[in-house]
C-alpha cells in the first residue's frame, strides 16, 4: 500500500480511563473482527489483564478502513495501525517504545474523571517525541459525564479550541467513525525515504516455544521476507527470517513487510539476551545504520522470590528465564537464604510490575512462591571510603561503619479536587515529601508538585492517596536522583535466630514506630511453639521493641484425680525441665503462609 494511505497511532490515557473499550469499538466499525466474534477487551489477551481489566502488555494491531465518500475522501482505503498501551504508571516503559514506532497519538480522557496525573506523564512522553496529538474526550453516554467541564481542562492543557475535542463512547461506538476519519486528517502518513535497506525498529517482542524470540517491529526502510538474512544492530547477531507478519489482531503471515508498516518477524532465536526493545534490524552489511532506540528500563524495585519448596528450585530457574524472554524491564540473579534456601533476586520496574511477575508465575507456570519485602536500592559509603551499591535489605551495614547514605528520590504530581489540598499537606510530610508548586486546574482541580523518596511510595502511599481524596486523587512520578538519607536498618529476631527474610531499611525518624507495629503484627500471625519464643525487633545494635509468644503446654496431669500434690509438682517440674532442654536445641518453625501473610501486608 502507498504510504500515503497509512496511519500509524497509539491511544496514551490514565490506567481504567477507556483505552481498550475504544479499541474494540475501532475494530467493529472497521471490520477487522466480525461482530459474531467480538468480545470485551480483545487486545487484552492475557488472563491477568482481562480479569483486571487494565493493560500489562502492549498490543499492536492492523486494522483497513474504507473511508465514506461524504467525508471528503472519495472512499478511499487506508491502513491503520494501532497500538494499545497499558496506562499504570509501572508501565510507562511500554508507552515509551509504543510512542517511537508512530506519528500520532490520541489523548484518551474519561469524562468522569478528567485529566489524571499520569494523563500529563503519557502527554509528555508524545509531545517529546514530536507526535501529532488529537484530544478525545471519552465515556460521554455515562451519567456521570462531565462533558464541558472535561472539554475545558483539555482545552486548557493543549491550548487548543473546543471543536478539536473529539466525543466519543467506547461502549456504544458514538462517534467512533468521525474520530477513524480525524486520524486519516490529523496525522501524518510515514515519511518516505530513498533508504532501500532494511531498517526495523524493536517495539517489542513475545517468545514462543516453537519459533523463538518473535520481534514486534515499525518497519522505517526497505523490506523484510521470509529467508532474509538479517542481524541485531547492537547485539551485533546474525539470524535468519522464519517468518514475518502482522497484527489482525491474531499474527497473520504476510509475504513481507514494508517501509511504514508494523509487524512481527520470527527469529528462530532461543537464547536469552540477543533480542531488546531499542536495538534495530538491519542488513548484515549495515551495522552502522541503527535508529535511535531506547535506554534500558532500569529496576527501581527489588525483592527475592523462593519457591516454597526447594524441589520447584529448578523449575523457577526456568519460569524466569521464559517470563525475561518477553519482559526486557524485568531482571534477575541468583541468591541463597539461610532460612528460604535458593532463590532469586529480581528487579521490577514499580509495585504492579513486581505483583504481575509473581502472579504469573504462580498462574502460569504453577510455583508457590515466597516473595520477600521489596525493597530500592541504596547507595552506601563506608568510614573506609568503600562504596556500596546495595540491594538486598539484610546486607545494609549495620556496625556502625556506615558514613553516609543515598536513596532515589523522584519527581511527582498529583492532581486532586480543590477540597482535598489541605489535608494532603500533613500526609506528603508524613511520607517525606518536599512540597513544591501548587497550581489550579481547570476550575476546580489542583496539581501539587513535589520531590518524595522512592522508598515512601511503597508504604501504602497510593492507597492511602486514594482513601484521602476518596478516590478522586491520582499520582504519577518520574525520573530519579540520589539524594542523602536519614535510613536505618531493622532487624527482626525470633528467638536467637536473626530473620533476613523480614529485615527491612526505614527511615530513623519512624523506627520505633514500625519496630512495633512489626513485632505486633509477628506476635499476631505467628503459630505457637513448642518453647516460649521472644519476637524482638533490634536496630542501632540493641532491641528495640519485643513480644512474647507463649509455648503450646500440654497438661501433663490431666490424667490424674486427687492423689498426693507431690506427684502433680513433680510431672510439672519434669515438664518443666525438658522445656528449658528444648530451648537450648530448639529451632524456629516458620510456616510458609506466614511469610505470604507478611508480604501481603507490607504496609
Amino acid at each position: 500500500m502507498d504510504l500515503k494511505h497509512i496511519r500509524n497511532f497509539s491511544i496514551i490515557a490514565h490506567i481504567d480511563h477507556g483505552k481498550s473499550t475504544l479499541a474494540d469499538r475501532m475494530l467493529e466499525v472497521t471490520g477487522t473482527i466480525e461482530a459474531r466474534k467480538m468480545k470485551e477487551q480483545v487486545l487484552d489477551s492475557m488472563e491477568l489483564e482481562r480479569e483486571r481489566g487494565i493493560t500489562i502488555k502492549m498490543q499492536p494491531v492492523r486494522m483497513q478502513y474504507n473511508l465514506p465518500a461524504q467525508a471528503g475522501s472519495g472512499g478511499e482505503q487506508y491502513m491503520l495501525n494501532l497500538i494499545d498501551t497499558p496506562g499504570h504508571i509501572d508501565f510507562s516503559y511500554e508507552v515509551s517504545r509504543a510512542l517511537k514506532a508512530v506519528e500520532g497519538s490520541l489523548l484518551l480522557v474519561d469524562s468522569t474523571q478528567g485529566v489524571q496525573a499520569q494523563t500529563l506523564t503519557t502527554l509528555g512522553m508524545a509531545k517529546e517525541s514530536g507526535l501529532v496529538i488529537i484530544p478525545v474526550l471519552t465515556k460521554v453516554d455515562s451519567p456521570l459525564s462531565r462533558v464541558e467541564e472535561t472539554t475545558l481542562e483539555i482545552c486548557s492543557l493543549l491550548g487548543c479550541q473546543e471543536n478539536e475535542v473529539m466525543k466519543v463512547s467506547g461502549k456504544t461506538g458514538e462517534g467512533v467513525p468521525d474520530l477513524l476519519a480525524r486520524i486519516i486528517e490529523k496525522v501524518p502518513p510515514p515519511k518516505d525515504t530513498e533508504e532501500k535497506d532494511p531498517q526495523a525498529l524493536i517495539f517489542d517482542f513475545n517468545y514462543s516455544n516453537h519459533k523463538g524470540v518473535i520481534v514486534f517491529v515499525r518497519m522505517f526502510s526497505g523490506s523484510v521476507k521470509r529467508g532474509d538474512t538479517l542481524a541485531f544492530a547492537a547485539a551485533k547477531q546474525t539470524f535468519q527470517v522464519l517468518d514475518v507478519g502482522v497484527f489482525m489482531p491474531e499474527e497473520t503471515n504476510t509475504d513481507k513487510l514494508e517501509a511504514g508498516q508494523i509487524g512481527f518477524i520470527v527469529t528462530g532465536i532461543k537464547q536469552p539476551g540477543i533480542a531488546s526493545v531499542g536495538d534495530t534490524i538491519v542488513d548484515p552489511k549495515k551495522f552502522t545504520k541503527n535508529l535511535l532506540g531506547y535506554k534500558q528500563p532500569k529496576p527501581v524495585v527489588w525483592a527475592s522470590v523462593y519457591p516454597e519448596s526447594q524441589d520447584d528450585f529448578d523449575e523457577l530457574r526456568m519460569a524466569l528465564a521464559r517470563l525475561r524472554l518477553s519482559d526486557s524491564a524485568f531482571s534477575y540473579e541468583e541468591e541463597v537464604s539461610g532460612a528460604l534456601g535458593r532463590g532469586y533476586r529480581c528487579g521490577f520496574l514499580g509495585m504492579l510490575h513486581l505483583e504481575i511477575i509473581t502472579e504469573r508465575l504462580r498462574r502460569e507456570f504453577n510455583i508457590e512462591l515466597i516473595v520477600t519485602l521489596p525493597s530500592i536500592t541504596y547507595e552506601v559509603i563506608l568510614r573506609s571510603g568503600e562504596k556500596r551499591t546495595v540491594y538486598s535489605p539484610h546486607l545494609f551495614p549495620d556496625d556502625g561503619t556506615v558514613a553516609s547514605v543515598s536513596e532515589p528520590w523522584v519527581t511527582a504530581a498529583i492532581i486532586t479536587p480543590l477540597e482535598y489540598v489541605g489535608i494532603l499537606m500533613p500526609f506528603l510530610y508524613d511520607h517525606e515529601a518536599t512540597v513544591g508548586d501548587i497550581e489550579q486546574f481547570g476550575d476546580s482541580r489542583s496539581r501539587i508538585h513535589f520531590v518524595v523518596p522512592l522508598r515512601e511510595l511503597m508504604r501504602g502511599f497510593f492507597d492511602e492517596l486514594k482513601s484521602i481524596t476518596s478516590g478522586y486523587g491520582s499520582v504519577s512520578y518520574d525520573g530519579s536522583v540520589m539524594r542523602d538519607a536519614d535510613v536505618i536498618r531493622l532487624d527482626i529476631v525470633m528467638g536467637d535466630e536473626l530473620m533476613h527474610a523480614f529485615t527491612r531499611i526505614i527511615s530513623r525518624r519512624r523506627m520505633q514506630q514500625e519496630a512495633e507495629t512489626f513485632v505486633e503484627k509477628l506476635e499476631a500471625i505467628m503459630p505457637r511453639q513448642q518453647v516460649v519464643m521472644k519476637i524482638q525487633a533490634k536496630a542501632l545494635g540493641r532491641i528495640i521493641a519485643s513480644r512474647t509468644l507463649k509455648a503450646f503446654r500440654k497438661d501433663v496431669t490431666q490424667h490424674m484425680y486427687g492423689g498426693d500434690v507431690s506427684r502433680k509438682n513433680k510431672l510439672l517440674d519434669k515438664q518443666k525441665k525438658g522445656k528449658k532442654k528444648m530451648r537450648e536445641h530448639a529451632s524456629i518453625n516458620i510456616p510458609h503462609d506466614v511469610f505470604i501473610k507478611v508480604m501481603r501486608d507490607r504496609d
